[in-house]
């Protein structure tokens, strides 16, 4: 009769365990949500300051190259001696060089930036218009889209040019953080719907007094 008492309690162990797992994920993916709420009010303010955006987004990238090149120039170091050290150095060095110029002078950086993002669409909406011309294939008509939406865009990008950088990368960067944010949230949001729907509700046991009560009226 004991073993038969405590079925109950180690029955209900896997499900206590889901629920707490399943507590921990959502606290998870409530976390990734509010990153992503972050992520757009940040995107938002970068669209309404586009030059402080663009600033931003400079100044990071220089700092992100300034330590790959520091990271990188200590793992040639590591390796000195192999075939390989010397293109690691150079390659090193040249982060930390174009780190330490985007820091130094982020508006003439952000210049030659959208200078070489406008040569981009420029060129690649060029191809994708002469591509779908010449193939023909199924999207022909969304190639087109695209490469006349590419070429249009570096157009005015090029003829603005270098008012152009005041806000160009700022805004690109602004709706990046803006999509990306939406995306966690949608991530975030869906997740717990999931978990809510998968995770079992634990079952409390019953008190001592009526599993040791049930035996003695079976005998009566």
């Amino acid at each position: 009769m004991a073993e038969d008492a405590h079925e109950p309690d180690g029955a209900t162990d896997p499900v206590r365990e889901m629920a707490r797992e399943g507590k921990r994920l959502n606290r998870n993916f409530s976390w990734l949500a509010v990153l992503g709420v972050l992520l757009v009010i940040g995107g938002v303010v970068g669209l309404v300051y586009t030059g402080l955006a663009t600033l931003t987004s400079m100044l990071l990238f220089g700092w992100l190259l300034l330590i790959g090149g520091v990271v990188g120039l200590l793992q040639a170091i590591q390796s000195r001696g192999t075939s390989y050290f010397w293109l690691a150095a150079v390659v090193a060095a040249l982060n930390i060089a174009a780190g330490v110029v985007v820091i130094r002078h982020p508006e003439g950086s952000a210049e030659a930036l959208t200078m070489f993002a406008a040569l981009l669409f420029l060129t690649g909406g060029l191809f994708r218009l002469v591509g779908s011309v010449v193939v023909r294939g199924p999207q022909f008509g969304w190639t087109l889209l695209q490469g006349a939406f590419g070429l249009l865009l570096g157009l005015l990008v090029l003829f603005d040019w270098p008012d152009s950088s005041r806000y160009v990368l700022g805004v690109f960067f602004s709706l990046a953080l803006l999509f990306d944010g939406l995306g966690l949230i949608a991530i975030g949001v869906g997740g717990r719907r999931i978990v809510s729907m998968v995770t079992p509700t634990p079952v409390s046991s019953p008190p001592p007094e009526q599993s040791e009560s049930a035996p003695d009226q079976s005998n009566n």
